[in-house]
């Protein structure tokens, strides 16, 4: 689907029609390496490491943001190039907190209880990690990682009454978020109606639709989709949903889906018959990271939430979001063999 979704784009761009599914070829190797070496590795071993993990994840974010040492792709200062690749350490951020946090839960079981003495400490870690990522800025990210991690404080049994008083403070910030960046408000604007500025703000959303729209039931045939050719930006990345709808119709919707379902099923499973308390968290914590940022691209694609920017676990181009998500997994089959 890379390869179909990029070809018009790589040959413009570089003269080689091969050259995005050449470059995520070169990540899918790496990412299977690592998905069968993680999977051999003891996942008490993060535990023991946790809080180096966490460190290392803080500097990577810092140097980030250096002129010089982080390089700008489309407004953010969020990646490390490579040579021709890239990068992006809010990526490796995400298994590098939700480790951090499972430790936390497990070692501070009685003190969740408490506002003050249990849930606000870690509150502040993933503040301070929310705003190094808002600084590249990135907020579709930084986004995925607090709603996984939020999630995964909410199952250790913390009161309801705090997160739905949280709730509205986040909403509150992420209203004041908005407002302080005029292209986040103009995409606000653009997702209440695309046609307010049809080739603008509104024109991402309005060439997603007008290709998922003529998908039908099958699709219109593989390599066939036509927003590839130049209307819909990018189409191998954020919006590769789009072009699969467009081509294998929703067929092909239910087919990704399905998959996603199963993993995050899978995941929990893992989770419930983890042999203990670090395992239990920190298998819930990845399942549920890989699910989060899959709902919500597939909620921008379909036009539900405003653009944020987040790839589609697997399916998108990204070299950083694939090794991140066989990473996940790789973590996931050892917690499993070990239950």
């Amino acid at each position: 689907m890379i390869y179909s979704a990029s070809f018009v784009w790589a040959q413009y761009k570089f003269n080689n029609p091969f050259h995005f599914v050449t470059m995520q070829g070169i990540f899918l190797l790496i990412g299977l390496i690592l998905l069968y070496i993680l999977s051999h590795i003891d996942y008490h071993l993060y535990y023991k490491y946790a809080n180096i993990i966490l460190f290392i994840c803080a500097i990577l974010l810092i140097l980030v943001l250096i002129p010089g040492l982080g390089s700008v792709r489309n407004g953010s200062r969020s990646w490390f190039g490579i040579g021709p690749l890239g990068i992006q350490p809010s990526e490796f951020a995400k298994i590098g907190l939700i480790i951090y946090v499972a430790k936390y839960l497990t070692n501070n079981k009685k003190n969740m209880q408490s506002i003050i003495h249990g849930v606000f400490p870690i509150l502040g870690v993933i503040g301070i990690f929310f705003l190094l990522i808002m600084l590249e800025p990135d907020f579709g990210t930084a986004m995925v990682i607090t709603l996984t991690l939020v999630c995964l404080i909410f199952i250790s049994g913390v009161q309801i009454s705090f997160f739905l008083k949280v709730g509205l403070a986040g909403i509150l910030g992420i209203v004041g978020i908005i407002i302080a960046a005029p292209y986040r408000v103009k995409r606000i604007v653009s997702f209440i109606n695309p046609w307010s500025d049809p080739l603008g703000a509104g024109y991402q959303i309005l060439q997603s639709l007008y290709a998922i729209g003529p998908g039908g039931l099958l699709g219109q045939g593989f390599f066939k989709s036509r927003q590839k050719y130049f209307y819909l930006p990018e189409p191998q990345t954020d919006f590769i949903f789009s072009i699969i709808s467009e081509e294998l119709g929703f067929l092909g919707v239910l087919i990704v889906t399905s998959l996603f379902l199963i993993i995050f099923y899978r995941g929990i499973t893992i989770s419930l018959k983890a042999s203990d308390l670090f395992g239990k968290y920190l298998s819930f914590g990845l399942a549920f990271g890989l699910i989060i940022q899959a709902s919500l691209n597939l909620m921008v694609v379909v036009g539900l939430i405003p653009v944020t920017g987040v790839t589609l676990p697997f399916l998108s181009y990204g070299g950083s979001s694939l090794l991140v998500s066989m990473a996940s997994i790789g973590i996931l089959l050892n917690i499993s063999k070990n239950s």
